[in-house]
């Protein structure tokens, strides 16, 4: 039952990606955006939305849970939209549509042949963090969780490896000994670290725990590298913005939790920022 259901999901997103390919980028990210305003709700659990909002917004009232939630949904339909037009982002008609604050610190990492943890949210488009990274001459591997739709999800791990990161590393013990290896080549990595991870440790996020990678702070302890947070917002429709945050130097005496910890705080000062452009509809402190 459940392959019935990849399948046709599968097909759905064949199809979308034909239609937003006749479209257009403009069209096809507006029209996916009011959809997924419509459709979203109906397939992810609105007290749950509600719920994380609150852990994080504790004060909020009704009407902005519901206005974030709508923003939200919008946003990720947006996102959907643009998978087939990765390309046109990396080095078409749209890759003026990336604005960069901090480009120096790219490169003067670049130009140092140093190597750094660049980590985020999925934030706005997030995909376009290690697209843009690595499109700058960074040399770049880039941690993913694949997705569990098995007919779905070589065609996103296609994308990804040819329009965004050529070096993806599957969330796992596999994936950690191909990073090891591209870390002793001087390669960067660059992460999301607001997904529940199973091996991970409780960290507080919005002042409740929540199971978090310890990836960057391993990275940190073994290899002595700074960590880059990187923030995405969407200004409006495809414009985005792309910040580059100074390096964070950790100790390396500075333990695991300690590490973890503090980018909690980077990562909740991101989302607050615009917390309609977060994905609120996973059930993150499971």
């Amino acid at each position: 039952m459940k392959n019935i259901k990849y399948f046709l999901e599968f097909l759905l997103t064949i199809i979308s990606f034909a239609i937003f390919k006749i479209l257009g980028p403009t069209l096809a990210s507006n029209l996916s955006g009011k959809i997924f305003e419509k459709i979203g709700p109906l397939f992810r659990s609105r007290e749950i939305i509600e719920a994380n909002i609150k852990k994080a917004i504790p004060n909020i009232e009704s009407k902005d849970i519901k206005n974030i939630s709508k923003l939200m949904w919008n946003n990720y339909g947006r996102i959907f939209a643009e998978y087939i037009f990765i390309k046109d982002f990396r080095s078409g008609r749209l890759a003026s549509k990336i604005k960069i604050e901090g480009i120096e610190i790219l490169e003067n990492l670049k130009y140092s042949d140093k190597q750094a943890v660049f980590i985020s949210g999925h934030l706005s488009n997030f995909e376009l963090m290690a697209m843009y990274l690595e499109k700058s001459g960074i040399k770049l591997s880039a941690v993913y969780r694949p997705l569990n739709n098995v007919f779905l999800n070589p065609i996103m791990e296609k994308i990804r490896e040819k329009y965004i990161c050529k070096n993806q590393i599957k969330k796992g013990i596999g994936g950690l000994k191909k990073l090891i290896n591209l870390k002793k080549k001087n390669f960067s990595t660059a992460l999301m670290i607001d997904q529940r991870v199973s091996e991970g440790i409780l960290s507080n996020f919005f002042n409740h725990k929540a199971l978090t990678t310890t990836i960057p702070a391993q990275l940190v302890k073994k290899f002595n590298v700074p960590i880059i947070p990187v923030y995405i917002e969407r200004i409006n429709g495809l414009d985005f913005k792309i910040t580059i945050k100074k390096p964070i130097l950790f100790s390396t005496e500075t333990s695991i939790q300690k590490i973890t910890d503090e980018l909690n705080l980077i990562l909740e000062a991101m989302i607050l920022a615009k917390p309609e452009q977060w994905i609120w509809s996973h059930n993150r402190w499971k």
